[in-house]
């Protein structure tokens, strides 16, 4: 078999897998995640639009986990540190350090949770007025 038949065999499949890709986000787009099908789904099929929809964030429990793998990681390494101060500033200030970085990150995810449940609020409201000006 010629060398170059492996390469035009992936370079079609590459080809392939995009138009499939276009046309099944497309589809799952107009037809599972369009505003009329919104709260129509139960169980599973709810947390996938959830999920699609980015009304879920999954990053908040990936952060927290992370952050328990890092601490207990920093902790244990400050130990090969040798010298007894170094290890102790290893763990203080690793920890430390890895501790501000992570409440960075939820802080970002807490002002946009905060700011899209205002948003929902003050959508709500003005629905509210319209229906009274009705």
């Amino acid at each position: 078999m010629p060398a170059f038949a492996n390469g035009t065999a992936s370079l079609v499949w590459v080809i392939i897998s995009a138009v499939l890709a276009v046309v099944g986000g497309l589809v799952l787009y107009f037809t599972f995640l369009s505003k009329k099908n919104e709260g129509k789904f139960k169980g599973f099929w709810n947390w996938m639009q959830e999920f699609l929809t980015f009304k879920k964030m999954f990053i908040e429990h990936f952060l927290k986990v992370t952050y328990l793998i890092l601490a207990i990681f920093v902790t244990l390494a400050s130990f090969s540190a040798g010298h007894f101060l170094w290890v102790i500033l290893g763990i203080i200030l690793g920890n430390l350090v890895l501790r501000i970085s992570y409440e960075f990150s939820l802080v970002l995810l807490l002002i946009c949770r905060n700011t899209t449940e205002i948003n929902n609020k003050m959508s709500c409201k003005e629905a509210k007025k319209e229906n009274k000006a009705e």
